[in-house]
């Protein structure tokens, strides 16, 4: 073998036809680009279009779901922090955070927060603020005599409409029973009567305000429009 003996294996390489010389050649005229318009043109192309038959992005199954709302947390195990903490590159009296993780060579950046996870093991005494850690890794870190801080827990989006109404309407009736049946205890003890018959005397009004407010609701609720 030589290297001017060097040569592609047979059928990967085409000679170049020699279009548009002529209709005579079978390749003139149009030039094997057929009719006019948009597709004979050079430098156009229609994405997805195949000929007018059903495209294969639309014959495809489509499957998942993409939330918009995802947070991208970046993971880091117990295991790496005990790496740095034994390279001298992370200090353990000071609170270690996405921050200070940069700063030691864990993390590249911090996205939406860090996450703490359990891989690995820990024997340094280290403080973490964080914005997610596993069940594993809080009793990991609780265990060598450090302590995790996680972000407090956004509250509940109130509720609203007729909802809110019927949660209202709940309450009062809850504390409307606890309060009758507080007097009927108070009452009972005074009269010196059992605990029991108290206490049914209290379910019965509870029961009655129950029902005048259910009547009360029934009445602010809008009636259906009654068909002509």
């Amino acid at each position: 073998m030589k290297l001017n003996e060097l040569r592609d294996r047979p059928g990967a390489t085409q000679v170049r036809k020699r279009i548009g010389r002529g209709i005579g050649s079978g390749k003139g005229k149009t030039g094997g680009r057929g009719g006019k318009g948009q597709t004979a043109r050079s430098g156009v192309s229609v994405l997805s279009f195949e000929g007018g038959q059903m495209p294969l992005y639309r014959r495809l199954p489509k499957r998942g779901f993409n939330n918009p709302f995802r947070r991208e947390l970046v993971e880091v195990n117990l295991g790496q922090v005990q790496r740095a903490v034994d390279a001298g590159r992370l200090a353990t009296g000071e609170v270690v955070d996405g921050k200070v993780m940069i700063a030691a060579g864990l993390i590249r950046r911090e996205r939406d927060g860090v996450k703490l996870l359990a891989k690995g093991e820990i024997k340094a005494a280290i403080r973490f603020a964080v914005t997610a850690a596993s069940e594993s890794a809080l009793a990991a870190v609780t265990k060598a005599g450090g302590a995790v801080q996680l972000p407090t827990p956004k509250p509940e989006r109130p509720t609203r409409g007729r909802k809110l109404k019927r949660l209202a309407a709940e309450v009062l009736a809850h504390e409307a029973k606890a309060k009758g049946a507080a007097k009927a205890a108070e009452k009972a003890e005074a009269k010196g009567e059992p605990q029991d018959d108290a206490e049914a005397k209290a379910k019965a009004k509870a029961a009655k305000v129950a029902k005048a407010e259910a009547k009360a609701e029934a009445k602010t609720r809008p009636q259906p429009k009654s068909k002509a």
